[in-house]
């Protein structure tokens, strides 16, 4: 089947236009967007048409020649959406295509043309429908939305959805994240979207998408594995049989210098499918970050909604995730079956009060009621409801006051469009409000993403290194951070020091950097100078700082889970490639 096709614009077509309104922006004392629309209104496309920010772009890329100034520079002011690439990296997610999971959570939605637990109209699966569910596909789309709309792209984060991943084949997700990088090292920008290189079944499409809950016949997963059965013999696809280690290694390599580098891979998964062998593997794979799913920290709860897993599991998934080095991106659901406001604000104390969770990010995803989700049932015969604006809002004001400066709060709410929602929160934009609510207040908010610097410039001479030691389940932790006067952060380092032997033979031992991020806008690699974030040496210090509290605690080596596109930023810094990790000798 064909992917999606893009209007293609050819700036040559309208040189004259084009040149004209970038001579013209470029001269504005003052940009904005109602100046932007003074000037399209002067060179209209086809005469009665407005060029577009990306059209402009693709102008300025093909007649680069004929202007004198900096390209950074005219991008800056024209680029659409900044805030995407303004902590640091260009996110490129994408999302696996259907298969059966094996959790049975009952507020879990049922749409059998997606991933488990996503749905058709999200953002995200319609750009993964579009391209057929192909990891080349929608990796390359991706990056070519970003590129017109003039982000840069030297550093990349693979985000990897849908379901369960560590449930689907091995050999699946060796190839899905080969071809990550394949479209990764590939890109150039000039490409067009082209056919997937698998034939995917997109009749699933097909499918029937009126599942209702409180009237499950079949689930999720017997529906998807029939289909999988008939349709391709039972086979998830035909031709990645022969996906291997070594020839995702082969991709890997050719990213370690590639300009369009992955500088941090992220799978998401559930406590139950943690284990040593399955870190190996995601190691292997180049991951750096897994988000998991605890849903809740009340066995009760737990059980009521068929999770499948108890809280003793999760804290045992926590513990393996840190000693492998790993970014811990943990998932919470107020107001499911079975919670109270008091209840769900009684227990996100232990989320940081607690030594055996205390997560680097946190997403908090207050349940929402799809039609297709087994909890309709609760809410036909009146056992669940979903809570008012003011109940989630009073649980934001008690809960992200508590997160402490080394998390960030990535999400408050669920991209779901609000037609998919049958009741509850329909805001998207709820964040904003919780937000302005804690302001008025004078609550303040510590999280890293409160607090992050985004696009603005900084001066080295005005920053203070900041050092946050707790307590984990398996040692202690040290937040190193670059603070303003105002405590806006700058960047930072993650320093584990396990008080045993962790699992891993290779960093047994080991002091660990589980993460090294420097805020702003994303630079081109070696670039210095102009008072950016990325630009004033501030990743070499805080690697050096952790050099020394590593030293000083006894450890002889110092480890770094390096995604594969830092591998040569690392080995600059004194480290050395090993199996699975980088290492520096104390």
């Amino acid at each position: 089947m064909e992917t999606y096709h893009r209007y293609k614009f050819v700036p040559e077509k309208h040189k004259q236009e084009l040149i004209g309104i970038i001579n013209d922006l470029n001269t504005l004392e003052e940009y904005n967007e109602k100046k932007l629309g003074q000037v399209l209104k002067k060179y209209p496309k086809n005469g009665n048409q407005t060029y577009s920010k990306s059209e402009i772009i693709q102008g300025f890329r093909a007649f680069s020649e004929e202007f004198s100034w900096n390209e950074a520079h005219f991008f800056d002011r024209l680029r659409m959406k900044p805030i995407r690439t303004a902590s640091g990296v260009a996110p490129v997610t994408v999302l696996t295509k259907p298969y059966p999971c094996p959790g049975q959570c009952i507020f879990c939605p049922n749409d059998v043309r997606m991933p488990k637990s996503y749905l058709s109209m999200e953002p995200g699966a319609q750009r993964a429908t579009q391209n057929a569910f192909d990891p080349y596909a929608q990796t390359m789309s991706r990056l070519k939305a970003f590129h017109f709309n003039g982000h840069r792209l030297n550093k990349i984060e693979l985000i990897i959805l849908g379901g369960t991943w560590s449930s689907y084949p091995r050999s699946y997700q060796i190839w899905f994240v080969k071809r990550c990088f394949d479209a990764m090292n590939d890109f150039t920008g000039k490409e067009a979207f082209g056919r997937p290189d698998v034939e995917l079944d997109m009749d699933f499409l097909d499918l029937d998408d009126t599942f209702h809950g409180d009237k499950i016949e079949k689930s999720y997963n017997k529906i998807v594995s029939g289909y999988l059965k008939e349709k391709l013999d039972g086979k998830l696809f035909h031709q990645i049989e022969n996906a291997s280690y070594e020839s995702l290694e082969a991709a890997h390599q050719k990213n370690i210098m590639s300009k369009h580098r992955c500088v941090g891979l992220v799978v998401e998964t559930r406590p139950d499918e943690i284990s040593e062998a399955e870190l190996v593997h995601i190691r292997k794979l180049g991951g750096t970050k897994i988000q998991i799913g605890i849903q809740s920290l009340n066995d009760k709860i737990l059980q009521l909604n068929k999770r499948g897993h108890t809280v003793k599991r999760t804290r045992k998934a926590i513990a393996l995730i840190r000693e492998a080095g790993f970014k811990i991106h943990a998932h919470w659901m107020p107001n499911l079956y079975g919670a109270t406001v008091n209840s769900d604000i009684e227990e996100f104390e232990h989320m940081f009060g607690d030594q055996d969770f205390r997560p680097d990010e946190l997403k908090v995803y207050p349940c929402s009621l799809i039609e297709s989700a087994e909890l309709m049932t609760k809410y036909r015969e009146g056992s669940w409801l979903p809570y008012t604006f003011e109940d989630l809002v009073d649980i934001m004001e008690n809960v992200l006051p508590q997160v402490p400066e080394y998390c960030r709060v990535t999400r408050v709410i669920r991209d779901i469009p609000s037609h998919d929602i049958v009741v509850g929160n329909k805001l998207s934009n709820f964040r904003e409000l919780a937000t302005k609510r804690l302001k008025a207040q004078e609550n303040s908010l510590r999280d890293i993403r409160s607090r992050e610097i985004r696009t603005d410039k900084v001066h080295a001479d005005d920053l203070t290194c900041d050092e946050i030691v707790y307590e984990t389940s398996i040692g202690e932790e040290h937040f190193l951070q670059f603070v303003t006067t105002e405590n806006r952060i700058v960047g930072f380092l993650r320093l584990s020091l396990p008080k045993k032997p962790v699992f891993l033979e290779e960093i047994s031992n080991h002091a660990m950097i589980r993460e090294l991020h420097v805020y702003g806008p994303v630079v081109q690699f070696g670039s210095t100078g102009d008072n950016k974030p990325q630009h004033v040496g501030l990743g070499t210090k805080l690697i050096e700082r952790s050099v020394e509290i590593a030293r000083d605690a006894g450890f002889k080596k110092l480890s770094v889970i390096s995604a594969i596109g830092t591998k040569g930023y690392y080995s600059k810094q004194g480290f050395e490639d090993g199996p699975l990790y980088m290492h520096r000798s104390l």
